[in-house]
């Protein structure tokens, strides 16, 4: 018993570690790929996204891009 639980330490030191660094590096380096500077800016704008008039139920995406944005 005790050399499975050793087994399973070690194995969850080095390898664990390695597996979290690796998830780490690739959430950086897919929240600063090129392409999602517009991504982004969008989405940092929502709470600004009915700045000219209150959100109605029937608002779609395409129509709350065309109102006024509160930061440009």
């Amino acid at each position: 018993m005790e050399d499975t639980y050793t087994f399973l330490q070690v194995l969850a030191r080095s390898w664990g570690m390695v597996f979290m660094l690796l998830v780490f590096l690739g959430v950086i380096l897919f929240t600063l790929r090129p392409g999602s500077r517009s991504v982004h800016r969008d989405i940092a704008n929502i709470p600004f996204r009915h700045d000219d008039r209150p959100a109605t139920a029937l608002d779609t995406p395409d129509q709350t891009r065309q109102t006024k944005e509160a930061r440009q």
